[in-house]
């Protein structure tokens, strides 16, 4: 008897992609860190060829945008060289950086404008932001980088954590606006990593569109379902290709393990830390963790 080879698996639509060059960070945010970064954290085993290749992969996906993050992706010692094969490939560029130091080599690639840049204000408070951050003079350095990016004219979303200050979250809102910070927004503190404490984590912290058109790529070359949800993961893309992952059941099964919303407007797929233009709750978009913003 003859037996029909299995159709093959359709490859998962994919608009956004990140990038998670470095677990190396300046910062610990000893409380609120979802990669759990620190400065002894490691660049993983990608080479820079390696990313470079999955660039080229995620080309021939469809993808549009690139998002690069860590840690902080300034730190890998290939991050100019692959962003700017990020460029050169016709794509979108993303960094989500703390914008501790910036290098002049770092400001030539952010004038681009292909590029846009995105990073995370704790507080007005110069005590409070350093001990988010869990580094002395993170907040001086943070804030004159902002008004630096305005003055050059590049792109800037600004994220602040309402961690249950409510109205220092507020404060910290109106002085990015202030600033003259067109994009801010305000999101919860999403139980994974150094949030999560002991706990193991859940989906429950996920926004419930993680793998929906989009996906992370791991310092290690694990292919997650969205950087918050790094603990579902299918596949490696040093032993295969992006595309061979996003067809395989695992990776079916990963998103389908997400408890997804329904009745309400999907989020894009480049939702946030990936990026706020969709997922802020100042919007009205349902993408926070499901923990916080119950399906309807």
């Amino acid at each position: 008897m003859t037996i029909a080879p299995e159709a093959p698996a359709t490859t998962a639509s994919l608009r956004f992609l990140s990038m998670e060059l470095t677990g190396r960070c300046q910062f610990t945010c000893p409380s609120i860190c979802y990669a759990k970064s620190s400065p002894t954290g490691t660049h993983g085993t990608m080479s820079d060829e390696d990313w470079l290749r999955t660039v080229g992969q995620a080309v021939a996906l469809g993808v549009e945008e690139v998002q690069l993050i860590g840690g902080e992706p300034t730190l890998h010692p290939g991050f100019v060289r692959i962003a700017r094969g990020v460029v050169d490939a016709g794509l979108r560029l993303r960094v989500y950086t703390n914008l501790f130091r910036v290098r002049e080599e770092h400001w030539d690639l952010f004038a681009d404008p292909k590029v846009r840049l995105a990073t995370t204000y704790h507080s007005t408070v110069s005590a409070e932001h350093d001990a988010a951050t869990g580094r002395k003079g993170s907040h001086r350095a943070a804030r004159a980088n902002i008004v630096e990016t305005l003055r050059r004219g590049i792109a800037l979303t600004v994220s602040v954590l309402d961690a249950g200050d409510h109205e220092g979250a507020e404060r910290a809102r109106a002085e990015m606006k202030g600033l003259g910070v067109q994009e801010i927004h305000v999101g919860k503190v999403r139980a994974v990593g150094n949030a999560a404490g002991a706990a193991l984590p859940s989906t429950s912290a996920l926004c419930g569109r993680c793998g929906d058109q989009r996906a992370t790529v791991l310092p290690n070359g694990d292919v997650s379902v969205c950087e918050i949800g790094r603990f579902l993961t299918a596949g490696n893309v040093q032993g295969g290709s992006l595309e061979t992952v996003l067809a395989s059941p695992r990776w079916a099964e990963a998103t389908a393990s997400i408890p997804r919303r329904t009745g309400l407007k999907p989020c894009a797929p480049d939702c946030e830390p990936a990026s706020s233009d969709s997922c802020a709750p100042a919007k009205g978009n349902p993408c926070g963790p499901m923990e916080f913003t119950p399906a309807s």
